[in-house]
């Protein structure tokens, strides 16, 4: 199963913005679409966005839609969130895993540490 590590989250004003990283290591990272996902305190995990193996094909919840760009760099096995126009209602910890482009669920279950993302109003 393919290991993941999130990085890039922070402290950040409303209006502002962040760019999340997903470095894979072990397993073979073209072969998963890949997604992210984000669990705010007392909520349960949510789907943020996803994309294809190839780039082409790209998903996203209807909160971060025209606010949130996901894209992925497949010779370095990164994938990225950059995050616009932040809102205090995106606070949460933020996770990547493989999962379903055209649903955006995902099976996985070996969670990582995710990273920290707080918008203050």
């Amino acid at each position: 199963q393919v290991q993941l590590v999130e990085s890039g989250g922070g402290l950040v004003q409303a209006g502002g913005s962040l760019r999340l990283s997903c470095a894979a290591s072990r397993g073979t990272f073209t072969a998963y679409a890949m997604g992210w996902f984000r669990q705010a305190p007392g909520k349960e995990r949510e789907f943020v966005a996803a994309i294809s193996w190839n780039g082409r094909s790209t998903l996203y919840a209807d909160s971060v839609k025209g606010r949130f760009t996901i894209s992925r760099d497949n010779a370095k096995n990164t994938m990225y969130l950059q995050m616009n126009s932040l809102k205090p209602e995106d606070t949460a910890v933020y996770f990547c895993a493989p999962a379903d482009v055209k649903t955006g669920t995902t099976q996985y279950d070996s969670w990582g540490q995710g990273t920290q993302v707080t918008v203050s109003s």
